[in-house]
């Protein structure tokens, strides 16, 4: 293989044009995509396929590279709650299986990748480049900066190019008939008119007659929505720093390494005052920042001499500090003393029952807590929160019988013994923007589904807060004679959705014929 390589070390300028950059290239050749291997046993392992293992190493190795992909697209790091939202986890481990199937599917077939293969995808590779042309030596130097042998990244890459392949295969396969190519034309030309009746929940609302039942089961089916929130009561001291600075004295030497360290704080119209212009308050700004230090310092000292016995009375007197009680709060509402201190609330809702803590620096000064009363949250008793568990299910139920109500509208649509408005007729729409109706990307394509042979909808479509039954009324069908010309214009527009789908397919169906086994503590984590 690197008799090859040393081969493309004298080949021409390579250029390889990408139309959409994610990622740099270095961030993701050194990540070996879940070869996998055969294993007697399920131990440490992210998925069994077929009795070969996805390792946890190559899957945290692609989990890893597949959030960085997300946080470069979205600019920060991705939340815990945004990572698990978005199913990184999921996605991660769909796509080594996925890979692994293809690999033994292309196997099965007969597909093969040649050495030359892929030594020229290598020598396209910009970080194994100088000047554009491929370099043996920074291919070597750069593999083992990352850690990684040239034997390991070449099977990586024949890996990756065996995918690409059967892909490739399955796409190549994928044909559009004339029949759709004509469906497409008819779809971008004909005009249709469509007749409709429709249903909101506020219509409906009112119709809604609601058991003790009903209420009963959706509160003990959705108990967070009525939870009330946790509340606790705090005793706590605040002492000031200024409490420290009278004891405090501040020397030239430290007011002049104050200043050097915070020079952008004093300003003049002409620049950076000098240091005998502002000798003064830069003093009183060091002192205070001293007495700051020396407050927390001793603020923590008592909390840790008396944190064992929960004593913040004894913390609070051993650094000046006077205890104060609040009364029961919640984290959203914080009581009025309180308001603002958000960094005091959040450590607050942290700590146990008599649990002493702090310090916490505030702009207000420096705390010490301890949580006096906590009441959890809790769900009350249906008779005191009838009213509102009544409006929410009035909103899911007027919501559920509009939906019905339009569902069960088609059938009389079809014998044509409803009455009925018009949208007036119209073209396809890329934006889905229907005439009276509103903007519905899925009722523009239904619309130019149906035809006078069969022209009512299958099934009721919602657009904003209304569900709408509809049938054609009318057709405009475009002359064909276009249709030669722009032919194969439309097969080309359709074929990559219809490769698409051909994958989707076959991919599919590998995974009904597997048996995938996905260990479930990496998707619970």
């Amino acid at each position: 293989m690197l008799g090859i390589m040393r081969k493309y070390k004298q080949s021409i300028l390579i250029k390889i044009v990408f139309g959409i950059i994610v990622l740099s290239f270095i961030g993701t050749i050194f990540l070996v995509w879940g070869r996998g291997d055969k294993t007697s046993g399920p131990s440490g392992f992210a998925a069994m396929v077929d009795g070969t293992k996805i390792s946890l190493d190559d899957y945290q190795k692609s989990y890893y590279r597949t959030r960085s992909v997300y946080e470069q697209i979205y600019g920060r790091s991705l939340s815990p709650e945004l990572e698990k939202a978005m199913g990184i986890k999921k996605l991660t481990i769909d796509g080594l299986i996925d890979n692994l199937l293809i690999r033994k599917e292309a196997k099965r077939q007969g597909i093969k990748v040649t050495k030359d293969e892929v030594a020229a995808e290598i020598a396209k590779v910009p970080a194994f480049q100088k000047d554009g042309t491929f370099d043996f030596n920074q291919y070597q130097q750069t593999l083992k900066m990352n850690r990684m042998t040239p034997a390991d990244f070449e099977q990586a890459q024949e890996e990756d190019l065996l995918v690409q392949k059967a892909r490739n295969k399955v796409k190549d396969e994928a044909k559009v008939s004339d029949q759709e190519v004509l469906q497409a034309f008819k779809k971008q030309n004909d005009k249709v008119n469509l007749e409709f009746v429709s249903f909101s929940a506020a219509e409906v609302r009112g119709s809604i007659k609601l058991t003790d039942q009903d209420l009963t089961s959706y509160l003990q089916d959705h108990q967070a929505e009525f939870k009330t929130p946790e509340q606790i009561s705090i005793e706590y001291a605040l002492v000031s720093p200024a409490q420290f600075a009278s004891k405090l004295s501040v020397t030239p030497e430290e007011a002049q390494t104050y200043y050097q360290k915070n020079i952008d704080r004093y300003q003049g119209k002409g620049g950076i005052l000098p240091f005998a212009e502002v000798k003064e308050k830069a003093t009183a700004d060091a002192l205070k920042q001293k007495a700051a230090k020396e407050a927390y310092e001793q603020a923590a000292d008592a909390v840790n001499k008396f944190r064992a016995q929960g004593d913040l009375n004894a913390a609070a007197a051993a650094i000046g500090g006077k205890v104060q009680k609040s009364p029961l709060f919640t984290e959203q509402s914080p009581a009025a003393d309180l308001a603002g201190e958000k960094e005091l609330l959040t450590r607050a809702f942290t700590l146990k029952q008599g649990e002493l803590g702090g310090p916490v620096e505030t702009a207000k000064g420096i705390y010490l807590l301890k949580v006096a009363e906590r009441k959890p949250a809790v769900v009350p008793p249906l008779a005191q929160i009838r009213g509102a568990v009544e409006q929410k299910v009035l909103t899911v139920k007027a919501a559920e019988l509009a939906k019905k109500k339009a569902e069960e509208a088609l059938p009389q649509l079809a014998k044509g013994t409803a009455a009925l408005k018009e949208t007036g007729s119209f073209g396809y729409s890329a934006t889905g923007a229907v005439p009276v109706i509103g903007a519905s990307a899925e009722l523009m394509d239904l619309a130019f589904t149906l035809t006078p042979a069969d022209p009512v909808a299958k099934k009721a479509v919602k657009v904003g807060e209304r569900w709408y039954a509809v049938k054609l009324k009318s057709r405009s069908e475009a002359p064909t004679t276009a249709l030669a010309t722009e032919k194969e214009k439309i097969r080309q527009s359709l074929l990559p959705k219809k490769q698409q789908e051909a994958q989707d397919a076959w991919l599919k169906e590998l995974k009904a014929k597997a048996k995938i086994e996905i260990n479930p503590a990496i998707l619970s984590e």
